[in-house]
């Protein structure tokens, strides 16, 4: 059985492994961010399973399935609340609250060998369990956001937001009066604190709101470009794998 660890944390990762090869299965690879899960998945034949850790170092692990057509199973290691963990029952073999408990594990792994060996493994719908994830019922979205301007803090409502973007290994909030303001945190944060009704991540670099479209255009690779009112630093693509689910939003 080829098995392998994508999580955050490499002492985490190797106490893990510990545990697993103490139930005497060999863990093949650990791998501990998303550009090196994709790197690693691209250019190796994939494994019967994973244990795959939900926030990595450069963002959610759901974007490794969004460039990578992944067909192991799969069993969460998570520390998301209960809550939030109903869409791993519908969805995964199982999910494994941080901290692992080794009986835990166990009743995982031979669940695993029980429904997967003998009739394979099925198609997980990734998007779903991160959607449910991300914007579970009745969330309290951002409303404002307060930005530190030398001894003062200015305010900005989340109606004035014309797009949010990354630009060397910063995170900017652009408004409609074309001026740029520097955050605390990544994309991957904004993403679970903003209203998905109003907000979509296009891509890696930028997230736009529905009333911030100005126009959109057909693009090279059968990708989209949106114009937006003001922002002009650099064109607003939607990534190719992300064009259907945007049309989607859309309406």
């Amino acid at each position: 059985m080829n098995i392998i660890i994508i999580e955050d944390e490499k002492p985490a990762a190797r106490l893990l492994q510990r545990k697993v090869e103490k139930l005497g299965l060999q863990v093949n690879q650990m791998l501990h961010s998303v550009e090196e899960s994709i790197n690693w998945f691209q250019n190796n034949s994939h494994p019967d399973l994973i244990f795959l850790d939900i926030q990595l170092s450069d963002g959610l692990s759901f974007e490794i399935f969004e460039a990578i057509d992944i067909k192991s199973a799969v069993i969460f290691t998570t520390a998301y609340d209960e809550y939030a963990l109903r869409a791993f029952k519908l969805n995964s073999i199982d999910y494994l609250l941080k901290p692992i408990d080794e009986d835990d594990l166990s009743i995982a792994i031979t669940k695993f060998k029980n429904q997967f060996q003998k009739s394979g493994v099925g198609a997980l719908d990734f998007e779903m369990i991160k959607k449910m994830l991300i914007n579970p019922i009745d969330r309290i979205y951002k409303k404002r956001f307060t930005i530190k301007m030398g001894q003062q803090l200015k305010m900005i409502p989340i109606e004035e937001v014309e797009c949010f973007f990354s630009e060397n290994k910063g995170t900017y909030l652009h408004t409609f009066d074309n001026r740029d303001y520097l955050l605390d945190g990544t994309l991957e944060q904004l993403e679970t604190e903003l209203d998905p009704n109003d907000f979509y991540r296009i891509s890696r670099k930028f997230i736009i709101p529905m009333k911030g479209i100005k126009e959109i255009q057909m693009y090279s690779n059968s990708r989209l470009k949106v114009i937006l009112p003001t922002y002009k630093d650099d064109e607003v693509i939607v990534a190719r794998e992300k064009v259907t689910d945007f049309k989607n939003w859309l309406g």
